[in-house]
C-alpha cells in the first residue's frame, strides 16, 4: 500500500499509526496534569515510558513550542496554548454523542444530557436528548450555565477534586436558588464524600422545585474526566424504585461515550 492509497473499508489499521507519535501526544495530556510543571523522569513514570525515549520526545516538542521546559520542569508550551484557542471543544462531539444519549433517553424514557469538561471547574452542555413522555422535562439545558453546587455534574467535577481545592473554590455560605439548595459548603462536602463512594452523584430539588437529577462520570481509559451524563426528570419519577437501574444504566452509558470520544 502506497502513502496515497486508500485503505479498504472495515480494514483495521493498527500498524499505520506512528508510535513516536502516540507516545507524544500522552506527553501532551499528561503534561495537561501538571499545569506547575513535571520532571521528565516523572513524566516517563506516568505514561510508561522508558526516560530516554521521553526525553526524546520533549525535545523535539520543545523545539517546535509545545513543551515548555525551565530548568528540569516541563509544562505545555505557548503553541498549544495558541492551537486551543483556535480550536472548538465540542467540534465533533455532539455528533459522536447524540447517537448515544438519544437511545439512553429512549431506555430511560426521561431526559438525559452530556456535558463536556471544559477544565477543572468548568463544564459545557453540548448534547441533550428526551424521551417520548407527554410530561417530560421540556427545558432546554444546552450551553446553560449552573453552579457547581447546584448541578449534578457540577457536584460530579467538585468530587474529581480534593477537598481543600473545594474549600478554596467556594465560600462558607453558598446562595441558594430553591428552598432545597445546599447552601453550607460542610453539608455540600459530606455530599460529595458520598458522591465519591457511590460513584454518582444526586441533584435533588436544589435547581429547580419538582426536578430531580443523577450523573455519572465520564473517563477516558487513563481515568481522566472527561464529563458527565446526567438523567433529568420529575422528583415523583426518578426518586422511585427506578433509581438503581438508571444508575446502572448510566455507568453503561458513560463507558459507551467514552469508547465513541477515545
Amino acid at each position: 500500500m502506497t502513502e496515497t492509497e486508500p485503505l479498504a473499508e472495515g480494514a483495521d489499521a493498527p500498524d499505520l499509526a506512528n508510535k513516536s507519535v502516540v507516545k507524544a501526544m500522552a506527553l501532551l495530556r499528561e503534561l495537561g496534569r501538571h499545569p506547575q510543571g513535571i520532571t521528565v523522569t516523572e513524566l516517563a513514570q506516568h505514561v510508561g515510558l522508558s526516560r530516554p525515549t521521553a526525553f526524546r520526545l520533549l525535545l523535539s516538542m520543545e523545539q517546535v513550542g509545545f513543551v515548555d521546559r525551565t530548568d528540569n520542569n516541563y509544562t505545555l508550551g505557548w503553541e498549544v496554548a495558541r492551537l486551543g484557542r483556535l480550536a472548538d471543544p465540542t467540534a465533533g462531539v455532539g455528533a459522536k454523542v447524540q447517537p448515544i444519549l438519544e437511545r439512553f433517553a429512549q431506555e430511560i424514557n426521561e431526559t438525559a444530557t452530556f456535558a463536556l469538561n471544559k477544565s477543572a471547574t468548568e463544564y459545557d452542555l453540548i448534547a441533550e436528548a428526551s424521551a417520548s413522555r407527554m410530561l417530560s422535562v421540556s427545558q432546554l439545558y444546552v450551553h446553560r450555565q449552573y453552579p457547581l453546587y447546584a448541578s449534578a455534574t457540577g457536584k460530579i467535577l467538585l468530587a474529581d477534586l480534593d477537598d481543600d481545592k473545594i474549600v478554596q473554590l467556594l465560600p462558607e455560605k453558598l446562595t441558594p436558588i430553591t428552598r432545597r439548595t445546599i447552601t453550607d459548603r460542610g453539608v455540600l462536602l459530606q455530599e460529595i464524600h458520598e458522591v465519591r463512594r457511590n460513584g454518582y452523584s444526586v441533584l435533588d430539588n436544589e435547581l429547580e422545585e419538582g426536578l430531580f437529577a443523577v450523573a455519572v462520570a465520564v473517563r477516558d481509559a487513563d481515568g481522566f474526566l472527561l464529563g458527565g451524563l446526567t438523567a433529568t426528570g420529575p422528583d415523583q419519577r426518578l426518586k422511585s424504585g427506578r433509581l438503581p437501574s438508571i444508575v446502572e444504566n448510566l455507568h453503561v452509558t458513560a463507558e459507551k461515550i467514552a469508547k465513541a470520544l477515545g
